[in-house]
């Protein structure tokens, strides 16, 4: 029955015709869809509404560019971590303006103080956060230095005061996040190491800070697998060279600098700040909820060559 119903002939070389003979039917179906009824733009598991996030040096630079990025995702509480009370606030403040240009009105947004090599401030700023918000779902550990002196001349109080940011600050604050997170039944960590952990960068001298940043990757690592059954997810993300406004103005007064890292970057460029929003929303998200332990590099194809 269903051979004489569906038959397939050819009509011409090369080309075949569908033939459909009583009782099937064939018809288009167009559906139309208006602003009330339109389906969504993303997949709903990359979305950040009702999520609480958190963000280390989200005052400036690529933490800030974190909080865009969880605010066009549609995130409305949000705690805005920085080294000054003055420039967290103002970041905060800026930040709620700008969702409400993104349509999000109802927005809870604040700054908070905090110097992440202390244990006893990351604690303190954690307490404030729970008792704003009563919980937290997302945290980016952003906040880092990089300096550059060659290995016979770097300070060591130079290189106490790197390592004690970039790393201790690093498991800090996972660490504060994960005690707060367990009880509540688990969410997403990110370390922001960098492609320095998986490279040594040319020309400028920075071993200090590549061995920061490869501790950092192997610690979102080793969280993760301390963690999984806990409901607790540790990934880490690693920028390659990114056009933040501090490198800008570096490069303002050497462009030969400049030349180097487009010319040793595949892409053949530098990155944007937001060319790494993408990645932080899917770490943050439910969208990578079977993922913990990993790292993406988002470098332009630095790391392959």
């Amino acid at each position: 029955m269903a051979s004489r119903l569906l038959q397939i002939s050819k009509t011409r070389p090369q080309a075949l015709s569908l033939r459909v003979s009583s009782p099937v039917v064939s018809k288009v179906v167009y559906r139309r869809f208006n602003s009330t009824n339109a389906p969504p733009r993303t997949l709903p598991s990359f979305s950040m509404a009702g999520k609480v996030c958190l963000v280390t040096g989200g005052a400036r630079g690529l933490g800030n560019e974190f909080c865009r990025a969880f605010v066009q995702s549609g995130c409305t509480s949000l705690a805005v971590i920085d080294l000054k009370q003055s420039e967290a606030t103002n970041a905060a403040e800026e930040l709620s303006s700008f969702a409400a240009s993104n349509g999000l009105n109802d927005v809870k947004f604040i700054g908070i103080e905090c110097d992440v090599s202390s244990e006893q401030s990351v604690q303190k700023a954690y307490a404030e956060v729970m008792e704003t918000y009563g919980r937290v779902d997302s945290v980016v550990a952003s906040a880092g230095i990089v300096e550059n002196y060659s290995a016979f001349d770097y300070p060591v109080d130079r290189i106490k005061r790197l390592y004690d940011i970039n790393v201790h600050g690093a498991f800090f604050t996972a660490r504060e996040a994960a005690r707060n997170m367990i009880p509540q039944g688990g969410g997403s960590i990110v370390l922001v190491a960098s492609m320095s952990a998986n490279i040594i960068n040319i020309p400028q001298p920075q071993t200090p800070y590549n061995a920061s940043k490869a501790a950092v990757k192997h610690m979102a690592a080793s969280l993760a697998v301390e963690w999984a059954k806990k409901g607790v997810r540790v990934n880490s993300l690693s920028p390659g060279y990114m056009l933040t406004k501090l490198t800008k103005t570096i490069l303002q007064n050497d462009q030969e600098l400049k030349k180097t890292w487009e010319s040793l970057t595949p892409m053949g460029r530098m990155g944007e700040p937001d060319d790494l929003s993408g990645a932080i929303v899917f770490l943050a998200s439910d969208a990578s909820k079977f993922m913990t332990g990993s790292e993406i590099r988002v470098d332009g194809g630095y790391c392959i060559i």
